[in-house]
């Protein structure tokens, strides 16, 4: 797979007419989409573009009432912004805005159905248990065998995800259980190397290595920590694009277009298992997007051109 990045749609910052970048929200990732949507926003403004920060869909919803929206940057992480409900009422209302539709966010949000639809698709994912709400996750601990990830079917950021590698380390996960209203799932811990693939369009970009200084990329290594090693690309060779092709066909297979990032694990034995596919990924200092496109020569501004050139 050759990395050619294709020339810029447009050179023309009108061509944009007037871009609400949505972010914050009410979801639990709040905190990282306002720091992701302010950095969006400044890059598209260095660059000529007409953008205003909206903060929410009841606050978009009015823009676009009174007349002030032609598209959307849409950088909602979680809830509403990525299960489906923002893209069918954008849709409905004939505004063109960044990511996967209606079918790719609402699938893609909920881990279970992502998975079940890859291992349809013959695509490897390591192996997991459904667990509606009141499940015994004990029962499906022991399924699967220590050790384990614990994690909610459609939150992000890591949040509520509790690694368990032993008895002693269940509880904690069986407390969180108890009082968590929605579908868990019980998966694999894949003890290998950490992956993930940006994709813009049909460009799958340099893979990225994820190499936490603690025992797991989580919340505090995914944001916090400046000790977590990105080594980009992740792979060389053959191995490279073998896991940029597994990407592309994970994207495309879930009904998934414009931008996202498809995180994967592989086994010692060298074996990829997919794990999700985030839409609308982190765009902050920290974020992984921004720093495989570096690879390539795109830099952070001229990233958020080209994923809004998605919307013409």
């Amino acid at each position: 797979m050759t990395l050619s990045v294709p020339a810029l749609r447009v050179t023309d910052p009108a061509a944009f007419g007037r871009v609400a970048v949505l972010l914050g929200g009410t979801s639990s990732e709040r905190e990282v989409s306002l720091a992701s949507g302010h950095g969006v926003l400044e890059a598209l403004c260095s660059r000529g573009v007409d953008a205003r920060a909206v903060d929410g869909i009841p606050a978009l919803l009015e823009e676009i009432r009174v007349g002030s929206v032609d598209r959307v940057f849409n950088i909602l992480h979680g809830g509403d912004g990525e299960n489906g409900v923002l893209q069918g009422l954008l849709s409905a209302l004939g505004v063109p805005f960044t990511g996967p539709g209606v079918l790719g966010s609402a699938l893609t949000m909920d881990k279970i159905r992502t998975k079940q639809v890859w291992q349809a698709e013959g695509l490897p994912t390591a192996r997991f248990v459904r667990m509606p709400p009141g499940a015994d996750v004990e029962a499906a601990v022991r399924e699967l065998g220590l050790p384990v990830f614990i994690k909610p079917s459609a939150e992000g950021s890591s949040v509520g995800v509790f690694r368990v590698v032993d008895e002693a380390g269940l509880a904690e996960a069986l407390e969180f259980a108890r009082g968590y209203p929605h579908e868990l799932l019980a998966e694999q811990l894949v003890a290998g190397g950490e992956y993930t693939v940006a994709i813009i369009g049909e460009l799958a970009l340099p893979s990225i290595r994820i190499v936490p200084a603690g025992d797991w990329y989580d919340y505090h290594a995914k944001y916090v920590s400046d000790d977590t090693q990105y080594l980009c690309p992740g792979l060389e060779g053959n191995d490279e694009v073998v896991l940029r092709e597994l990407a592309l066909d994970a994207f495309r297979a879930v009904d998934c277009s414009g931008w996202g990032r498809v995180d994967v694990m592989r086994h010692a034995d060298g074996r990829f298992a997919l794990m999700e596919i985030n839409t609308a990924p982190g765009m902050t200092s920290h974020s992984l997007v921004p720093k495989a496109a570096a690879q390539l020569g795109i830099d952070y501004a001229e990233l958020c051109w080209r994923i809004l050139e998605s919307t013409l």
